[in-house]
């Protein structure tokens, strides 16, 4: 980079004052200012991009590197689930063959019964709204009983007003 002191810098000063003239220098020096801002500006956006395009790629580093070692980490716990499985349908086959030996079909298959179907509880709602204090439904706002809608309108009616004309 050029390295620009003080002394430098009133030289290339005063050499524009000779050159350029004392009438034309304010609007050359902002017109030079706006053009090294758009300078500074350029290079700080293409530094920015620079640097986000790096992040970027460090990102989809990581991102492989943990996508390989989350599919490591399923594929061992798959073969060891498989495994665990094997040995436990040998262990059952091994402890189930005696007994099938010694018993008969009807016993055999009152030894492995099927495990009961999922029934879902029924739970009424109507039961417990029923269950929620009088006092808590008040301060709510939930509704007791039913109202026709000429009704509610009739309630909520101011008094002087009267109704049907």
């Amino acid at each position: 980079m050029i390295d620009f002191g003080f002394d430098k810098i009133a030289l290339i000063g005063a050499v524009a004052l000779i050159v350029i003239g004392p009438e034309k220098l304010p609007r050359v020096a902002r017109t030079m200012g706006a053009l090294f801002g758009k300078a500074q500006r350029y290079v700080a956006e293409v530094k920015a991009e620079v640097n986000r395009s790096i992040e970027l790629e460090e990102l989809r580093n990581m991102k492989t590197h943990f996508e390989d070692a989350a599919r490591e980490v399923q594929r061992t716990v798959r073969t060891e689930v498989e495994q665990a499985g094997a040995a436990i349908q040998d262990e059952w086959r091994s402890a189930t063959a005696g007994i099938g030996a010694r018993a008969g079909a009807a016993d055999a298959a009152a030894i492995d019964p099927l495990p009961p179907m999922y029934r879902h509880p029924k739970k009424n709602w109507r039961l417990k709204r029923g269950a929620t204090p009088q006092w808590y439904k008040q301060r709510t706002g939930v509704r007791t009983k039913a109202q026709s809608g000429a009704a509610r309108v009739a309630r909520h009616r101011p008094p002087g007003i009267r109704s049907g004309r």
